[in-house]
């Protein structure tokens, strides 16, 4: 017989999601000042998209294998999630520690795959953790104050070095490096993160396997679904797969697209080469690890599969968002272009202002209107509510002449910023099996990585070629995929229960 996990009361809720807090400090600060940073140590506005691409792929590597291992780690009193929470958060506190100090672009480049890498170590297994936690009537909740901790912990990320520049620190761009408003921002954000991951680390305790198969029932009949559902493929399955990476390696050389567009069509000939080698090994008997993960992807739920699709262009927006807003605002709204120009630093600096004004809207959202709304319509229409804000938000750049009016674009963003964060997983969370919560949760996110990565190979092509120099035509892209998320959502909403 099934029992009932306890209910948490809001101090757990608290305590659970509290290390998010810290690491959105981590990624507001990367988000907001890496175009600053590689652009103040010599990288041209062209070749922002190609330094960028290393958060994405990161992501895309990381996630599902860290969501697979701790699906299956138990390591006594620390658990199964949390030793990936502590020691994600103390590689990322030190790349955060060392980035301001970069004495290169290569360095800061470097710099910028590790503390990505480590960012998603901690933040995959926190997605899972709620669910793990939480009794399945609670999972909205869960998701709600998460979301919360995301947008306060963005706002503090995105708006100290305007802070501080407030303060009296200097803000002045220094010979290949950055100012000091950024260098102790940094500092700041390493402490921050793995404070707070710490904070959840000893104040809450994992339910342990034979709880959690009290809770939800012996796992056994999930385990090796996966694998038997490779077995039963050809493996010539991975052809296809293949045959795209070849294609856009052509198209690459044949129409002189960016170099970075190489990388696109390496990540889909790599997929098909290693669904082929699982599909082998598990006709061979021998399960593994790729197994699983190729398995798994190939065996999503339908409800998973069609918001998967709502993830991939909503993620598109907001990658176009955090590459060139900067660029944008002080190119477009300060008519200061030059990394090195005064104007600049003081657009990159509003910028920041901006970023925590949508941050702080998706936390004071997810908290009250996103509940209100999805209480009375359900969940999937009120995230098609949240991506059309977003769109108007985006699309009102190319109406506002003054940057201060730009504050009322991010209340649109923010608030699809918030439905981004918290509808899909409470959507999804109640619906997935709990013994492969994480791996379907690291899965999921292959559609919020992939989506970043063709940004980052691909709109440096499309600007070079139609809008050189002017790369606030990159909004009307983020409106135009952020209308084709709420399109998505339609199918999903069909589907959906609430």
């Amino acid at each position: 017989m099934r029992v009932e996990k306890p209910r948490q009361s809001f101090a757990g809720l608290w305590n659970i999601s509290f290390g998010f807090f810290g690491i959105q400090i981590g990624f507001a600060l990367q988000n907001a000042n890496m175009s600053r940073i590689f652009q103040s140590l010599g990288t041209r506005l062209d070749d922002l998209p190609a330094l960028w691409v290393a958060a994405p792929l990161t992501g895309l590597l990381v996630q599902p294998i860290i969501g697979h291992l701790s699906d299956r780690t138990w390591l006594g009193r620390l658990g199964r999630r949390r030793p990936y929470f502590l020691g994600g958060a103390i590689l990322a506190a030190l790349a955060l520690l060392l980035m301001p100090e970069s004495p290169a672009l290569w360095f800061a480049a470097g710099l910028l795959w590790v503390l990505d890498a480590s960012l998603n170590i901690s933040m995959e297994p926190f997605r899972a953790f709620v669910g793990d936690m939480l009794r399945k009537d609670q999972h909205s909740a869960g998701y709600a104050v998460q979301t919360a901790f995301i947008g306060m912990g963005a706002v503090l990320g995105s708006i100290f070095p305007w802070a501080l520049e407030h303060l009296g620190v200097s803000n002045a761009a220094v010979a290949h490096g950055v100012p000091d408003t950024v260098k102790y921002a940094f500092w700041f954000g390493g402490a921050a993160l793995f404070c707070s991951v710490l904070w959840t680390v000893l104040t809450t305790r994992e339910y342990s396997p034979a709880e959690m198969a009290a809770f939800d029932g012996p796992a056994a009949s999930e385990e090796g679904a996966a694998v038997r559902l490779l077995a039963a493929r050809h493996p010539a399955a991975g052809l296809p797969w293949i045959l795209a990476g070849a294609l856009v390696v052509l198209a690459v050389a044949q129409f002189r697209l960016e170099k970075e567009v190489y990388l696109l069509g390496g990540l889909l000939a790599a997929y098909g080469l290693a669904q082929a080698v699982a599909i082998l090994r598990a006709r061979a008997g021998r399960a593994s690890m790729l197994g699983h993960i190729v398995g798994d992807f190939a065996g999503m739920p339908v409800l998973m599969q069609r918001l998967a699709v709502a993830q991939f262009f909503s993620w598109s927006a907001l990658f176009i968002m955090w590459i060139n807003t900067t660029p944008i605002v002080a190119g477009a709204f300060y008519g200061a272009p030059d990394p090195k120009s005064a104007g600049y630093q003081e657009g990159a600096s509003w910028v920041d202002v901006l970023f925590a004004t949508y941050n702080g809207v998706a936390a004071v959202a997810a908290l009250t209107l996103l509940p209100l709304l999805s209480a009375r319509f359900g969940k999937a229409r009120t995230h098609i509510f949240g991506l059309l804000c977003g769109a108007a938000g985006y699309a009102s750049f190319f109406l506002v002449r003054d940057p201060a009016w730009l504050i009322a674009s991010e209340v649109g963003i923010g608030i699809a910023w918030a439905s981004i964060l918290a509808m899909p997983y409470a959507i999804l969370a109640s619906s997935l099996p709990q013994a492969k919560l994480g791996i379907y949760m690291g899965l999921f996110n292959v559609f919020v990585v992939v989506p970043q990565l063709l940004v980052a190979t691909v709109m440096g092509s499309i600007m070079n070629r139609f809008f050189p120099g002017e790369p606030i035509w990159t909004m009307a892209f983020a409106s135009g995929t952020l209308l084709l998320a709420a399109a998505a959502m339609l199918r999903v909403a069909a589907l959906s229960r609430d």
